[in-house]
């Protein structure tokens, strides 16, 4: 494909449409170093023309000075080769539009005929004389998608709406810039509504196929929706998702993965009584046993400890996401509220450490509770229950690691 020779083709004036959509696909298959070869199957089925009328438009062409064409033979065999097509930005030019067409195919030299008996050509294995009186159209004739039997007529929002989905899809295909699109129209409503989701889908997948495979030429969308090249790939696979993500202090997510991380037993490096803490134990003046609940409560659950410190200079914390779906359900808990000084006084019962109270938050996420139940014991419920869900959800991920 040669940029420069597709837009010299576009910017040619006093040609109608149809000269145009073809010289723009000869251009489109122009080598800087080669030439150009494009066979008449992949010009007809580009140009959505039967090969005769493509023939007729071909000859309009050299006419028009704007391309000249040759044909060339095999040496020894004679077999026809493909048809070299010059263009006028092509230093050769002048000296090929002397050539006269061969009066049998249209196009060649006609002293390049052979005097053998007439063999098909090797790539179109029909015969390539011209009868323009019959069968004008190759293709069978499409109805519209709202006359086919079986499908109903479509209202004027409907149509607009697949239209829109239409020109998303196509407004950046490759290699297809200046190329009228109303046929490329027909055969996308011509689509069911589930091949065209399907088409929209693979469309990025179906890409990357011909990206990898070096594929010079990008099938027009036509050719992708009549011939449903989709159906070539699968769809496109989902991105596998975070393990972790970055939860906001106080958050659904952050109360969840704090909660869980209370659940464990103490961890952390729990330090013993200091020799002065052990001489207010023996006064009488500390009690030992508290001492030891307040050394676990700042050390023993390290991560909920680095949580709340973050949670002071209002950083997040790094937290699994396999607490997402459980943190859903979590509910507002508004500062000095029943239930807010519910949960602190179950924190206060199980050894865990509160949230900070010299800096509190307006409000934080916990589980649901009971309203038909005292505060407390709807505290306790809803903590039993998280319990269990989160031991599934731990026993659903050791089912994935095995």
């Amino acid at each position: 494909m040669s940029h420069d020779a597709t837009n010299w083709a576009i910017k040619q004036r006093g040609i109608k449409p149809a000269l145009k959509i073809v010289l723009w696909h000869l251009c489109d298959c122009y080598n800087p170093e080669y030439g150009a070869f494009p066979s008449q199957e992949y010009l007809s089925e580009n140009c959505e023309v039967p090969r005769s009328t493509l023939n007729v438009y071909l000859g309009e062409l050299e006419r028009a000075g704007l391309i000249a064409r040759e044909q060339r033979r095999e040496a020894g065999s004679k077999r026809q080769e493909r048809t070299r097509y010059y263009f006028p930005f092509e230093a050769v030019f002048a000296s090929k539009q002397d050539k006269n067409p061969c009066p049998e195919t249209g196009h060649g030299l006609a002293e390049a005929e052979s005097s053998l008996e007439p063999q098909p050509c090797p790539e179109i294995t029909e015969s390539r004389v011209q009868n323009l009186d019959s069968n004008l159209v190759k293709e069978p004739v499409r109805e519209p998608v709202n006359l086919r039997e079986g499908v109903r007529e479509l209202s004027k929002e409907e149509r607009k709406a697949i239209e829109n989905r239409f020109w998303r899809l196509v407004k950046d295909w490759p290699q297809t810039e200046g190329m009228p699109k109303n046929g490329w129209l027909r055969e996308w409503f011509a689509l069911t509504d589930d091949e065209r989701d399907t088409a929209e889908r693979r469309k990025p997948v179906w890409l990357a196929k011909l990206r990898e495979q070096r594929k010079s030429h990008i099938p027009a969308p036509s050719t992708y929706f009549r011939e449903k090249l989709f159906n070539e790939v699968s769809d496109p696979q989902a991105a596998p998702k975070p393990t972790h993500a970055a939860a906001a202090p106080y958050g659904k997510l952050w109360g969840a993965a704090r909660l869980a991380d209370l659940l464990r037993a103490p961890y952390g490096q729990i330090a013993a009584l200091t020799i002065s803490e052990r001489g207010l134990v023996a006064q009488g003046k500390a009690d030992e046993a508290e001492l030891m609940r307040d050394k676990v409560r700042k050390t023993g659950w390290s991560v909920v400890n680095r949580m709340h410190e973050k949670a002071r200079s209002g950083q997040p914390s790094v937290c699994q996401t396999l607490y997402e779906d459980v943190a859903s359900g979590f509910v507002a808990v508004m500062r000095d509220g029943d239930i807010w000084q519910a949960w602190a006084r179950e924190h206060e019962r199980r050894g865990w450490p509160w949230i900070d109270d010299t800096r509190p938050a307006e409000r934080a996420y916990f589980p649901p509770l009971n309203l038909d139940l005292p505060f407390d014991e709807a505290v306790r419920a809803a903590l039993d229950d998280f319990a269990g869900a989160i031991a599934d959800i731990q026993k659903g991920k050791s089912h994935d690691a095995a």
